[in-house]
């Protein structure tokens, strides 16, 4: 979404909440979405423990992911990143801080985001 501010047009940061009980676990969804691709932050307890981007390139089938901050050896992060921005074909931040205590936590994890993508395309 475009606004004018002084005449000027600018994009418009918009923010989408979302959570699930997952595993016994409740687990939150923080979605901005920016102009050309989204932030997204999963996590069961307000922490920003890493951050991974991934964009597409002209260079290669699947998009471009990197680490921006965090431990190197956890590649939930960019990862998830990474699948998102094929899927979506946006830039990608995501923030993934959700111990990795059940394999199948991660699966279910991206099932629910996947869904909401589905539901609310407009919010990413």
């Amino acid at each position: 979404m475009t606004e004018t501010l002084n005449g000027a047009a600018c994009d418009v940061v918009t923010v989408h909440n979302f959570s699930e009980k997952i595993s016994e676990q409740v687990v939150h969804f923080h979605v901005m979405k920016l102009s050309g691709g989204f932030f997204l932050w999963v996590g069961s307890t307000p922490v920003l423990s890493n951050l991974a981007v991934s964009m597409s390139s002209k260079f290669d089938s699947m998009p471009l992911s990197t680490l921006v901050m965090g431990d190197p050896s956890d590649t939930a992060a960019s990862s998830l990143a990474q699948r998102l921005a094929k899927r979506t074909k946006k830039q990608v931040f995501v923030s993934y801080s959700i111990p990795m205590t059940d394999s199948s936590l991660g699966l279910l994890v991206e099932n629910r985001i996947k869904k909401e993508l589905e539901l609310h395309p407009e919010h990413f």
